[in-house]
């Protein structure tokens, strides 16, 4: 049975979002799931079919053509998938000046292709990859044709060295996680849509926001590992809530 968002909650974050100076909002895996992206920990999440440790950068290392082979896979997913409700309404809450940038650990470029133009990615991006020994590099569908070309792993052109994802594997340093820092000392008020909040660093900037004396707003399907943070906690599908919030909030600023 899903659940439905509660009409009060919403409206209780549309007022912290319209009273807030400076919002921010932070997003995971969860935003991308109705554009058909499994996300990681969820009941049906991807770390119930495989394991971890294949997204980790000393298995990319090791094994560079079983990793290749598993991220084909999922690229499938991402390169099909398009912006949902969810993502739509963030862009429209930027447009509108209501949230001042997105900080994302998604890696999926839904975020700016429903246009949002102030866009952290913590974990890089899949829309291209980088040559791990000369720095070069590639965009992705260049890469694809190499592996469904049968050059797997996938090599320079330049150098011959092996490509890797532009994209955090776990036991790498986060990308930008300075300027996200900077985002959230900045802040009064945070809306976290679809994340677990269990990775960190990226999960301490909510964290950096409540330190600062800002709001913390929490969309998720199932409990986080923050929630005891949380003003506002709205347990449903963000895509339901964004849709809710985002009417609530024109509502109160008279934009139709």
């Amino acid at each position: 049975m899903e659940k439905s968002c509660d009409p009060k909650l919403i409206e209780e974050a549309a007022n912290i979002l319209v009273n807030a100076k400076h919002a921010i909002a932070f997003t995971g895996a969860g935003i991308s799931t109705e554009s058909g992206i499994p996300d990681f920990r969820g009941p049906q999440g991807l770390w119930k079919q495989v394991s971890p440790e294949v997204a980790t950068i000393d298995y990319f290392l090791e094994h560079p053509k079983e990793f290749w082979l598993f991220y084909r896979m999922r690229m499938s997913a991402l390169f099909t998938a398009k912006p949902n409700k969810a993502h739509y309404a963030v862009a429209e809450l930027e447009r509108m000046g209501v949230i001042k940038a997105v900080v994302t650990q998604n890696v999926d470029g839904l975020h700016q292709a429903a246009g949002s133009e102030n866009v952290i990615e913590l974990h890089g991006t899949m829309k291209r990859a980088v040559c791990v020994a000369c720095g070069r590099a590639y965009p992705m569908e260049e890469v694809v044709r190499k592996i469904d070309g049968g050059q797997i792993p996938p090599l320079c052109d330049a150098c011959g060295g092996v490509l890797k994802p532009d994209v955090v594997l776990f036991g790498e340093p986060v990308k930008d996680f300075d300027k996200a820092r900077e985002l959230a000392f900045m802040s009064d008020a945070i809306l976290v849509i679809g994340s677990s909040l269990t990775v960190y660093p990226a999960a301490y900037v909510p964290i950096f926001v409540k330190e600062m004396g800002g709001k913390v707003i929490i969309i998720n399907m199932e409990p986080t590992e923050l929630d005891y943070l949380a003003d506002v906690s709205i347990r449903c599908k963000a895509g339901e809530a964004m849709e809710m919030l985002l009417e609530k909030i024109k509502e109160r600023v008279g934009v139709k």
